[in-house]
């Protein structure tokens, strides 16, 4: 069975830095796998923020956390993170990660599985 829990959410001053984290279970990170990292602000709709072909290794971002964002494995440990640097009081959101096999997508749609959210807020 495949699970994912999120976490390192919390409350940063704009221009700090927070680290998520998540773990996985139910497949390793060298399968064959994509992994997804979204963000749900209120009254917003759930927006893709970097997504990863695990066999590949290449995490991808969307325009806005570019250059800020950085995706990365610990095998070892079974575990995602999403580096967040320069945060802004934008960036304010619940955070997710999501999983399924295939390839890397922004689509929420094509992930199965999903871990609980953890809320990043960024104040000004």
């Amino acid at each position: 069975e495949v699970q994912l829990q999120a976490s390192g959410g919390g409350l940063v001053q704009a221009g700090g830095s927070l680290r998520l984290s998540c773990a996985v279970s139910g497949f390793a990170l060298d399968d064959d796998y994509a992994i997804g990292w979204f963000r749900q602000a209120p009254g917003k709709e759930r927006e893709g923020v970097s997504t990863m072909t695990l066999s590949e290794g290449k995490a991808y971002y969307t325009d806005s956390v570019k250059g800020r964002f950085t995706a990365s494995t610990d095998n070892a440990k079974n575990t995602v993170y999403l580096e967040m640097n320069s945060l802004k009081p934008e960036d304010t959101a619940v955070y997710y990660c999501a999983a399924d096999s295939g390839r890397a997508s922004f689509l929420a749609r094509t992930y199965r599985y999903w871990g609980r959210g953890t809320l990043v807020t960024v104040s000004s």
